[in-house]
């Protein structure tokens, strides 16, 4: 393993990761490696509020409008190729900032990859039924009781990651972690600072920022993507900033609730980001908005 720490910036959405990001990168001449779930996709630009051109052309940055909408990515995917980049990044004499507020990505960039056996595709269709009926609180439930383990890693909402540890329940017998205690170990150490603010300060952030990307044009961003072609059921597109704008634009809602969903949605997506990174017991938390020297977020 290499022995030098690689940084970790994460956060929550809105707290200011790119802007403090970017100094921090050009202070150090390092590259960023984005560990966005989102921002990885080309043509998701304004609701994912991805680095402007200009940004992006300040420091050189990894897994921004990489894939297409239509193509998979997943957590482990990531992490394997994050820590090739990594590799790259150091072979070029720079360092590695990891920036972002993904947190499935960041557990699986430290903490390694799971093989987890294939399933039936009549297992996957029986839980996904299940969800559709039930829901997702009930599926949590169940799954508080066969896999306490992997339930307490999880945010109940995102329901991807709880189809895949039942699923994997029924089809093997045996719970997800007990698979993922077998994971590859990652080749890097890692330091996480996370980034926070007055939760006052956020969600004021978090409701102004909405209103910018409204004004910026993010409803044609949207109906861009819907003339093109694209299913609103690519999970790329069953995100908060994009599901909203498509039920409005489907007719199943007015703007008034569109936006104001929007900001609801965001600000309890930022509470659940601030929850998960609490149960880190090694991390550094900074209030950015005491930050005056950037030396001080590398040591």
């Amino acid at each position: 393993m290499n022995e030098t720490p690689v940084l970790i910036l994460a956060g929550p959405t809105a707290v200011g990761k790119t802007e403090l990001s970017l100094q921090l990168a050009e202070h150090t001449s390092a590259e960023i490696v984005s560990a966005d779930s989102r921002q990885v996709y080309r043509r998701l630009d304004i609701g994912t509020a991805k680095p402007t051109p200009e940004e992006l052309a300040r420091v050189r940055h990894h897994f921004i409008d990489e894939l297409d909408l239509d193509e998979p990515f997943s957590a482990g995917r990531f992490a394997e190729a994050a820590w090739e980049r990594i590799r790259e990044i150091h072979a070029r004499g720079r360092a590695a900032h990891v920036v972002g507020g993904s947190t499935l990505y960041l557990y699986a960039l430290q903490h390694g990859l799971a093989k987890i056996p294939t399933v039936s595709a009549g297992t996957r269709a029986t839980i996904e039924e299940r969800l559709s009926c039930e829901g997702a609180d009930a599926l949590y439930r169940e799954l508080q009781s066969v896999d306490p383990e992997a339930a307490a890693t999880m945010d109940p909402t995102k329901t991807q990651r709880l189809v895949r540890a039942l699923e994997v329940f029924h089809e093997t017998g045996q719970p997800i972690s007990s698979f993922q205690r077998q994971a590859v170990r990652p080749p890097f150490a890692f330091r996480t600072v996370v980034l926070t603010r007055d939760r006052h300060v956020l969600y004021d952030r978090i409701n102004r920022r909405v209103d910018l990307m409204l004004e910026a044009g993010l409803l044609d961003e949207v109906a861009g993507l819907l003339e093109a072609g694209f299913e609103p059921s690519l999970n790329p597109l069953r995100t908060i900033g994009y599901q909203e704008p498509i039920r409005y634009l489907q007719g199943e809602i007015s703007r008034e609730e569109m936006v104001r969903l929007i900001k609801r949605n965001t600000r309890r997506y930022a509470k659940r980001q601030l929850t998960w990174f609490r149960r880190l017991s090694d991390v550094r938390w900074v209030d950015v908005s005491y930050v005056e020297d950037l030396n001080a977020l590398l040591q």
